[in-house]
C-alpha cells in the first residue's frame, strides 16, 4: 500500500519539492572519510583497581605517558579490599592509543583487571 501511495504523491507534487527517500537530497552527499573508532579523539574517565604498593601508579602513568595520554585529573580512595580504586580524567586522546595503553596497564600483576572506561565528549562550539 505504501508504494502506491509514493507513486501517487510523485505525479502529483513536483519532485524538487517533494521530501527525498533518505530524508536528503542525493546531490547533498559527500566524499567525507569516516573515521576509523581507533582515530576518533576524545576524553576519558576511567577507573581501576590498584594493589597498595610503592611504583604501582608510577607504572601506570609512565604507561599512559608512553602512549601519549595526559592525565587532566585523578583521586585515589582509601583501600577497598586490599586494592586502591583510582579515578583518572584525561585529555583528548586518542582511541587506538587508549586502547594500547589499557591493555599494557591490564597486563600489569598489580592492577586488577576490571577496568572501567568512559568516552567523555564535548561539544565544541
Amino acid at each position: 500500500m505504501a508504494d502506491i501511495i509514493e507513486m501517487g504523491r510523485a505525479l502529483t507534487v513536483d519532485h524538487d519539492e517533494r521530501v527525498p527517500y533518505l530524508g536528503f537530497h542525493a546531490d547533498q552527499m559527500s566524499d567525507d572519510p569516516i573515521l576509523t573508532i581507533d582515530d576518533v579523539s576524545c576524553s576519558f574517565y576511567l577507573r581501576l583497581h590498584v594493589q597498595d604498593k610503592p611504583g604501582v601508579l608510577a607504572n601506570i602513568t609512565r604507561i599512559l605517558s608512553d602512549n601519549h595520554i595526559s592525565i587532566e585529573a585523578m583521586v585515589q580512595k582509601e583501600t577497598e579490599e586490599g586494592l586502591v580504586p583510582i579515578v583518572m580524567m584525561t585529555h583528548k586522546v586518542l582511541e587506538g592509543d587508549m586502547n594500547a595503553a589499557l591493555a599494557a596497564i591490564a597486563a600489569l600483576d598489580t592492577v586488577d583487571n576490571s577496568i572501567m572506561r568512559i568516552r567523555v565528549e564535548t561539544l565544541d562550539a
